[in-house]
């Protein structure tokens, strides 16, 4: 199984279904893919085939996933899915220890091969960033289990 699958699966099981769920500013979502960051989308009737092509295309490229170590890939991907894209990179660059500009280059890259704990100092970074963000008191458990689970499966 690539890494991808991988990561995939493991978002689809934290994701789960049809979500309609007001206080979530993304509105209706579907296995993860929201009616706000798609609005053209039938969210309602999004089929998981449809949903991994999103999540290649606009997340697993979008973090170059298959440049990453497996492990970190997987986490940098699942924070992708739940923080964004140019988030998830941001940390990635912090665990790093590279200059933090939102641009996964060459430097990220090549700090992120070399990183023997990057697991978990992504993991780490990715829950302390988790307690600044809107609504931590609704979802914030949630989402350090969810962070917590990911670096679990990703060692």
């Amino acid at each position: 199984m690539s890494a991808f699958d991988k990561a995939l699966a493991l978002v689809l099981r934290h994701e789960g279904g049809l979500v309609s769920d007001e206080r979530d500013p993304g509105g209706l979502t579907n296995y993860g893919i929201s009616q706000r960051a798609y609005p053209d989308l039938d969210i309602r009737n999004l089929k998981v085939a449809d949903a991994a092509n999103i999540y290649r295309t606009d997340y697993w490229d979008a973090i170059k996933g298959d440049q990453l170590p497996d492990g970190l890939a997987i986490c940098v991907f699942d924070a992708a899915v739940n923080m964004g894209t140019d988030k998830a990179i941001r940390l990635l660059q912090k665990a790093c220890g590279v200059q933090v500009d939102g641009m996964l280059g060459p430097n990220t890259l090549r700090a992120a091969s070399r990183l023997p704990d990057a697991v978990a100092r992504f993991s780490a970074d990715r829950a302390i960033a988790y307690t600044g963000i809107r609504n931590f008191d609704l979802y914030g458990r949630g989402w350090l289990r969810r962070t917590i689970a990911t670096a679990m499966e990703a060692a």
